[in-house]
């Protein structure tokens, strides 16, 4: 029974976090239409409060219940990675979303309807190739990574070097 309500609720925090995501840059580009004042406010208010308080949120929980469905159903299949690759995309374009979000508002910022198009296409595809990797669970061969991907500790060590070179 918990596995149906934390599918259920993944799904509907999906939805609300997709749904936004495709929705915030058609928001943004409305900027361009307005010069300052009352409705310039208005539309910055309601874009940041979309952002802030229902598409982030919504996001969470999704990454969440998604953490919860990985420990209940033990998925661990190299299709999954590849769905949590386009999810860390998302989350990515999440991300750069939030910080357009802010500079867009400033004075003199622009989204040009290339940039809704672009966006709406990127995350479009994203969101297709996640549902797409979920439903066909395709055969994703893994004879191309290097051996330390499968040695007990081998990622972290790898990843403790890329980190040691990047910081000082």
């Amino acid at each position: 029974m918990i596995l149906v309500w934390a599918k259920s609720l993944h799904i509907a925090a999906l939805i609300v976090w997709s749904a936004g995501l495709l929705t915030l840059p058609v928001l943004m580009a409305q900027r361009e239409a307005l010069g300052p004042g009352r409705e310039f406010d208005r539309l910055h208010a309601f874009t940041r409060f979309a952002y802030i308080v229902v598409i982030s949120p919504a996001a969470f929980v999704a990454v969440g219940s998604g953490t919860a469905l990985i420990l209940l159903r033990e998925v661990f299949t190299p299709w999954f990675g590849a769905k949590l690759l386009l999810v860390g995309a998302l989350v990515a374009v999440h991300v750069r979303i939030g910080l357009l979000v802010l500079s867009v508002f400033d004075e003199g910022g622009h989204f040009r309807l290339w940039r809704v198009v672009l966006a709406t296409v990127l995350i479009s595809g994203i969101l297709s190739g996640i549902l797409w990797v979920v439903l066909a669970k395709p055969d994703v061969p893994l004879g191309w990574l290097p051996s330390v991907a499968f040695e007990p500790g081998g990622l972290g060590r790898v990843g403790d070097d890329v980190i040691r070179r990047l910081t000082p």
